[in-house]
């Protein structure tokens, strides 16, 4: 018998974390607490990335000024999508991660160093561990009863030069977050079969 504190998620919670998750494109007036923010952060911040670096950083965008900020650089086909929702999260990349080794890597906080001084590696590994944290940041707001619009039309170069002009933060990805609007999103795509994308060694 295992002796894991850990059991399998039952049927409903798959459901809402995978079976049955959408990609919302329109959202209702139903507001977005500030604490509900809070909330997916608690969630995502836990899961892994490498040698615990936790590079992303996010900016929720709340206001109508700084909406109106952020439409400016999202793709035509995107911005009804961005203007419906309560809350837009703007994920990025914190290009000086490095500078935290010390709190989040005690016993490594030689890593600081080395990473200040090889740009190749601190992106390579900004970049995997951001993109890994965007996942399970999607996946929070479904586990607290929310959904998630992700997008990445958007012009990257614009949104940092508008909100992080200092040039630390580099964004990833733009996530619209709120509660299903009118014809919230469209049909169901396939999925691959298993055999074209399983193999066992």
């Amino acid at each position: 018998m295992s002796s894991s504190p850990f059991t399998a998620l039952d049927d409903p919670a798959r459901s809402l974390l995978f079976h049955d998750a959408r990609t919302v494109t329109s959202f209702s007036d139903e507001p977005v607490s500030d604490d509900d923010l809070r909330e997916i952060w608690q969630l995502a911040k836990w899961p892994p990335t490498a040698a615990n670096v936790q590079p992303l950083r996010v900016l929720f965008v709340r206001t109508d000024h700084a909406k109106e900020r952020l439409l400016a650089h999202v793709n035509e086909g995107n911005v009804d999508k961005v203007r419906s929702a309560p809350v837009t999260a703007v994920l990025a990349m914190d290009s000086s991660f490095h500078e935290h080794i010390p709190t989040v890597l005690p016993f490594r906080p030689e890593m600081k160093d080395v990473l200040a001084e090889n740009d190749a590696m601190r992106t390579s590994m900004g970049t995997f561990s951001s993109t890994l944290q965007a996942g399970y940041f999607i996946l929070a707001v479904r586990s607290v009863g929310l959904h998630a619009g992700p997008m990445a039309g958007f012009d990257s170069a614009g949104v940092d030069s508008e909100f992080f002009a200092d040039g630390r933060w580099k964004s990833v990805l733009v996530v619209n977050i709120g509660h299903p609007g009118d014809n919230p999103w469209m049909d169901r795509l396939p999925r691959l079969d298993d055999d074209v994308v399983l193999e066992f060694a």
